[in-house]
């Protein structure tokens, strides 16, 4: 059986004396979208620090593509494949649309860069548009777009979105999932972390349940959302 594209066991990791993450076990798939669901403070984002190079592991560990990632530079992470797409968007608002993808190619893939771009024209034909725009005017779906856009530029072997349907109006959430969808569909493994329980269990192969540091639930999308525990785990009721 191959190897995950991403493994994480025993994890435990926090910020000055206090833990966060209490021995997180999971595992992507190549091909896969995988979820990690939970409220604010769940350890979601401490999470992602963790598997990005942010933050050192107290202990356990973070495989990549079967490689011990866990001492690794962010750059060196980023360079092997594993991108994320960050919470907020964090894009360069007085850069044009082009631009800031552009940057997106500069760790990883700058030989590909022009056919990269016209891929992510074709998945994102509003980016395409706006190429001359400057970022810091598009409408925050755009700018979503323009961020996952910018991950794509890296080629990468592993995509994670954070938070990608944060502060997006209804419409544009359904939007959202149905490109998450359509990217994987070309042959990306997603780790989506979210706190969308419904949305990201109607997309998702697999799914994680962090609550307090540490997974409650996981399995399969269709099991953990029959699962009673789900509004336990949760939201605390």
């Amino acid at each position: 059986m191959a190897e995950p594209v991403l493994a994480v066991s025993g994890l435990r990791t926090g910020y000055g004396a206090t833990e966060i993450l209490r021995g997180v076990d999971l595992a992507v798939n190549a091909g896969e979208i995988v979820a990690v669901l939970g409220s604010n403070g769940a350890g979601k984002s401490t999470l992602n620090r963790a598997i990005s190079g942010v933050l050192r592991p107290w202990s356990g560990a973070i495989r990549f593509c079967d490689i011990d990632i866990g001492r690794e530079k962010p750059a060196t992470i980023v360079g092997r494949g594993l991108i994320q797409v960050p919470e907020g968007r964090r894009i360069f608002p007085n850069m044009t649309v082009r631009e800031n993808l552009d940057l997106g190619a500069y760790r990883r893939a700058r030989p590909r860069r022009e056919d990269n771009r016209g891929r992510v024209f074709a998945i994102f034909p509003r980016l395409a548009e706006r190429q001359s725009q400057r970022a810091g005017t598009l409408s925050g779906g755009e700018q979503q777009m323009l961020a996952i856009g910018r991950g794509l530029m890296a080629e990468p072997i592993l995509l994670i979105l954070d938070e990608p349907s944060l502060g997006l109006s209804p419409l544009l959430v359904e939007e959202l999932f149905a490109l998450i969808k359509r990217i994987n569909a070309e042959g990306i493994t997603l780790l989506l972390v979210e706190q969308n329980v419904a949305q990201s269990l109607e997309v998702a192969h697999r799914a994680y349940i962090l609550e307090n540091g540490a997974i409650v639930l996981q399995g399969n999308p269709t099991d953990i959302g029959n699962d009673p525990n789900l509004k336990r785990a949760y939201l605390g009721l």
